[in-house]
């Protein structure tokens, strides 16, 4: 059969997440019922990343297996069509070897967190971004965040729900900029464990408030224990942008 790689780009808050669930609409379902709608088939759709509820993806990879050969092209347009009027857009579709899988053939993953430090609501990115009104010190973030980078125990910043095997990840790249009112937090790595991003973020904005010293993080790593965790950052702000293969 066979094997294609869809790359994803979707607004997170309408959906309970990446994943088929219950309690509400996801991601995975709708593109199920596309493809159902376009080849008459429902196989399997692999994700590169189960983002939660609420998070978006500028660029999400999944893997799906059709019956027959089509081009690229006609199954991203065909996929778009079925998928309106919901949030979600294909950018690409490619056929891949059937070794390619979307979640264990990847490299690395790349995260983006969008902080609006300001004293005044969001409009336009009420769903897009976390507003932070006390004034943040980006300076002390960046420097506090270079104490995460590496091969480290994440016990700290994982959910009490992950299910990764172990905590230990490392972590490629941890960056803290500011253009105006907005900070960009961008995280890279092969793999996170589940809240991860949003755990050290949260963390990161006591530090920038001045709650935290940028020891007092580096001592909460070390910890190896969840309770000693910052505050875990909304989802609104966090986006999947790119994964490596």
């Amino acid at each position: 059969m066979p094997r294609y790689k869809l790359t994803i780009e979707y607004d997170g808050t309408p959906f309970v997440g990446w994943q088929a669930q219950d309690n509400g609409v996801s991601v995975q379902s709708v593109l199920g019922d596309a493809i159902a709608a376009f080849a008459g088939e429902r196989p399997a759709v692999a994700g590169a990343g189960r983002t939660d509820a609420g998070v978006h993806a500028l660029g999400q990879v999944a893997h799906v297996d059709l019956a027959r050969e089509w081009d690229g092209d006609i199954v991203r347009d065909a996929l778009n069509a079925h998928l309106r009027p919901h949030p979600v857009a294909v950018l690409a579709a490619e056929r891949v070897a059937d070794s390619f899988d979307a979640r264990f053939s990847a490299t690395k993953r790349h995260y983006l967190y969008r902080l609006i430090n300001r004293r005044a609501d969001l409009t336009l990115d009420q769903y897009r971004a976390w507003r932070v009104p006390r004034l943040l010190d980006t300076g002390k973030m960046q420097a506090a965040a270079q104490k995460l980078v590496g091969k480290h125990d994440f016990t700290t910043f994982r959910s009490t729900e992950c299910q990764a095997k172990s905590p230990v990840k490392t972590l490629d790249r941890l960056d803290v900029t500011r253009e105006g009112d907005e900070v960009r937090i961008g995280a890279s790595a092969r793999s996170f464990l589940q809240h991860q991003v949003r755990s050290m973020v949260g963390s990161l904005v006591h530090v920038g408030e001045g709650k935290w010293s940028v020891d007092d993080l580096a001592l909460a790593l070390a910890a190896r224990d969840r309770a000693t965790c910052g505050q875990v950052a909304p989802p609104q702000g966090l986006y999947l942008v790119r994964v490596e293969y």
